[in-house]
């Protein structure tokens, strides 16, 4: 009977995924892209993906307190 050690010994230390393979990255970042574009909220979280989190602008209070806005309150242009 061969135990898990074995298998890894005869795998290879340098084996990985294929998606980390060169030729293959371009296939699947495409594929992640179109994954990511079908859910809820994939034109944010592409948006984040290439530009960094977004970072929430604040609005001031007549009393004088500060909170950060929430998405519907955002522009059109910060929302993309």
């Amino acid at each position: 009977m061969t135990t898990l050690a074995e298998y890894m010994i005869v795998a290879g230390a340098d084996n990985r995924p294929l998606m980390l393979d060169k030729p293959q990255y371009e296939s699947w970042k495409s594929r992640m892209k179109l994954y990511i574009q079908g859910k809820e909220n994939g034109r944010i979280i592409l948006n984040s993906i290439e530009n960094g989190p977004l970072i929430w602008p604040t609005v001031g209070q007549e009393d004088g307190t500060v909170r950060l806005k929430t998405y519907e309150e955002l522009s059109e242009k910060e929302k993309l």
